[in-house]
Order: C-alpha cells, then sequence, then structure tokens
C-alpha cells in the first residue's frame, strides 16, 4: 500500500470515533430485530435464522475486506461500511408487520446480510489502522488495540440497551430511521474531519493473497472461531429468550418491562467486557512480557472459559427461583474471561502478522471470527430449541474446549 503516514493520534481518534458510531447502530438494531419477531411469535431457531446471512456475510466479507482495504484504501473500506449500515437501516424501516413469515423472514435475513457485510467492512478497516498507527515500543500496540475493542464493546453494549428501551418506547420503524439519520450525521463528519495520509492501496494487490500463509495466523483463526461460537451459542438467542420468558409476566406491561431488562442486562454484559478488554493489558502486564508469554496465556485463559459454561449448564438442570441470578453471575464471570481471551487474540494477530500483509491477515482473521459467530448462532437457536437453556449451554462449553484445543498448537 502507498501513502504517507498521517499524525497517528488524529487518525486513530477519526477511525475510532466511526467504530464507535457503528456499533452503536449495530448493538441497537441486534436488539431490535430480536425482541420484535420474538415478540410477534417467531420460534427460536426462526430469530436465529434471522441472523444467519448476517453471519454468513461476515464470512465472505472478511475474506475480500483485506483484499478491497489494500486495493482501495483503509478509509474507503471504513466509509462503505458505514454507509452500506445507512442502506440496511432504511431498508428495515420498510418493513410491514402483516407479511406473511415466508416474505418477512427472507426479507430480513438479506438486509441484515447487507448490515453483516457492513460491521466486518468497518471493523477490518479499523483493526488494520491500528496496526498501522500505534506505536511499537513497550507494548503500545496492545494497548491501543485493546482500547479500539475495549471502547467498541462498551458503545455496542450501550446500543444493546438502547435498541431495547427504542423497541419499548418508540416502536420499531421510527427506531430504525432514527438510527439511520444519525448515522448519515455522523459519516458525514468522520468523511470531512479524517486526516489525510492513511494508505490509499495499491493496484499490484491480488486477491489470491488473502488467505494466511503464517501457520500461527491460521492456528489462532480457529481458535477464534471456537471461541466466538461458544459465546454466541449461548448470547445470540438462548438466553435472550430465556431471560424474556421468565421475566415477563406474561401482560403488554410486563412484556415491555421485560425488554428494558433483558437488554439492560445485555448491555451490562457488553459493556463490561469491554472495559475488560481495554484493561487487559494491565491486567496481563503485558508490557514486560514477551510474544510468546502472550501466547502461552491466551492456552491458559481459554481453558478457564471452558469450565464456566459446563457448571451452568449443570445448575440449569436443576431449575428453580436461584437460577435466574446464578445465570446472571455466572455469565458476567464467562464475560471477564472470555474479554481476556478476546483481547490476547486481538493482539496476537497484530502481532503475528506484518504491515505489508496487515489488512489480508487481519481479514482472513476476522472472516473465522464471522464463522464462529455464524456456527453459533445456529447453535443458539437449535440447541434451546431442543434441549433448553441446559444443552444450549452444554454446547457452549463443547465450543469453547475446541477453541482450548486449537489454542495449544500456538505454543
Amino acid at each position: 500500500m502507498t501513502g504517507t503516514r498521517p499524525d497517528g493520534l488524529t487518525a486513530y481518534v477519526a477511525v475510532t470515533a466511526a467504530y464507535w458510531a457503528f456499533m452503536l447502530t449495530d448493538g441497537a438494531l441486534r436488539m431490535l430485530v430480536l425482541l420484535h419477531f420474538h415478540e410477534l411469535g417467531f420460534s427460536p431457531i426462526t430469530l436465529a435464522w434471522l441472523f444467519l446471512l448476517y453471519e454468513l456475510a461476515g464470512i465472505v466479507t472478511n475474506l475480500s475486506a483485506g483484499w478491497l482495504a489494500a486495493r482501495f484504501g483503509l478509509t474507503s473500506t471504513l466509509y462503505a461500511g458505514l454507509s452500506l449500515q445507512i442502506v440496511a437501516l432504511l431498508a428495515l424501516s420498510r418493513l410491514d408487520p402483516t407479511w406473511a413469515m415466508a416474505l418477512s423472514v427472507p426479507f430480513v435475513m438479506v438486509v441484515q446480510g447487507l448490515s453483516g457485510v457492513a460491521k466486518d467492512l468497518a471493523k477490518m478497516s479499523s483493526k488494520s489502522a491500528v496496526k498501522l498507527l500505534a506505536p511499537q515500543a513497550d507494548g503500545g500496540l496492545f494497548r491501543w488495540v485493546a482500547v479500539l475493542t475495549g471502547s467498541k464493546n462498551a458503545v455496542k453494549g450501550f446500543g444493546f440497551f438502547l435498541g431495547a428501551a427504542l423497541l419499548g418506547l418508540i416502536g420499531f420503524k421510527v427506531s430504525v430511521i432514527a438510527m439511520a439519520v444519525i448515522l448519515t450525521v455522523i459519516l458525514v463528519a468522520v468523511v470531512l474531519l479524517m486526516p489525510s495520509g492513511l494508505p490509499r492501496g495499491s493496484k499490484a494487490a491480488k486477491f489470491a493473497h488473502v488467505f494466511a500463509t503464517e501457520p500461527r495466523v491460521n492456528r489462532l483463526s480457529l481458535a477464534r472461531m471456537f471461541l466466538f461460537g461458544a459465546r454466541d451459542t449461548w448470547f445470540v438467542v438462548g438466553i435472550p429468550i430465556y431471560f424474556h420468558q421468565v421475566l415477563s409476566d406474561g401482560t403488554p406491561e410486563g412484556a415491555r418491562l421485560a425488554f428494558f431488562l433483558v437488554g439492560g442486562f445485555m448491555a451490562v454484559w457488553i459493556i463490561a467486557y469491554g472495559a475488560v478488554q481495554a484493561a487487559a493489558p494491565r491486567l496481563l502486564r503485558a508490557r514486560s512480557r514477551s510474544v510468546e508469554e502472550i501466547t502461552r496465556l491466551a492456552i491458559v485463559w481459554v481453558g478457564g472459559l471452558t469450565v464456566i459454561p459446563a457448571a451452568l449448564a449443570l445448575a440449569a438442570l436443576f431449575p428453580g427461583a436461584w437460577l435466574t441470578p446464578v445465570l446472571a453471575v455466572g455469565l458476567l464471570v464467562f464475560g471477564f474471561v472470555f474479554a481476556v481471551n478476546s483481547s490476547i487474540h486481538s493482539y496476537l494477530i497484530l502481532a503475528f502478522t506484518g504491515a505489508e500483509r496487515v489488512t489480508m491477515d487481519v481479514g482472513f482473521y476476522y472472516m473465522s471470527n464471522a464463522a464462529g459467530r455464524l456456527i453459533g448462532t445456529l447453535l443458539s437457536g437449535i440447541s434451546y430449541q431442543l434441549g433448553g437453556l441446559a444443552l444450549c449451554l452444554g454446547t457452549a462449553a463443547l465450543m469453547a474446549g475446541a477453541s482450548y484445543l486449537a489454542a495449544r498448537r500456538l505454543a
């Protein structure tokens, strides 16, 4: 890629602001769609289908996004991601609740797929920019990656609450239109304020280069796939629907209150997850550790993660009034350990790749991330419908165990 290096901090702030804006609407849209269609009576498997094309689009997008950024430049792919999200929001505003399920489900799937393309264009662009902008000395790369990722998840967590709250207060259609308008204003501001100098792309970039050739990148990508599969197996459908069922009293007012409670918990989980991600370099004392030492930590932390959903699955076999608070606490603990794992991965992918291949390797890595979310999304709906909460959480434990086996090959 060509181009002069911009002022690092200014460009970092601009990229982060654009990413924040996107993730706020992404989190809100997920809760809007999930709770709106649950209220309309969609089954857990059908709800999972609504998000499958979103995740499938992420696989395809990440496979090609690294090449697109190398070919056309990071700012181009970042702006494209924001623009496509605006289009997706406006398209969802045209959804008619009187449509038959055979029409409404494919329509929402296609629009969610467009949103999935948008998200992964924005994510790949932002993460790749950090590799090029961050100072390399004294753990600077780990700190800058952790701040971007952690703050992003805090914003997305607020988006979860915002989406649930907007659904209860102003309804589905007005909510998505309002978010489209706000995101349009932010996109215009970012385009006007973004400093020049980020790489503009090179015609020499070949699509065949997107496939990772570094063995550690491939192994880390496999571990990442199962890691996010472990989270989304309970996160996407199972736990939100379970909590809504146990917190709602069956009345319209109770259902609206349950929206706020479910959205609030999901928001707290994501925000806390983001805070831990941002603090991970300090928690791990990363400044004094080598890449090899941090790689070994990745194995230890995912091993600990496996135990948590397994214990919660066992608890779910004995339902009672105590189960909901135990699940809430247990899932917050899961979030803490998961966040440390995710932060380590986000650092390692940039540590394992060189500046000349950063968009390619980051795109390949996040393709695996999207594959894990796709698998987890599908398993969330199927496992919850077939075996309830216990099977849903037990399946998550198996996915975490697979991530541990893959991570062991990094050492």
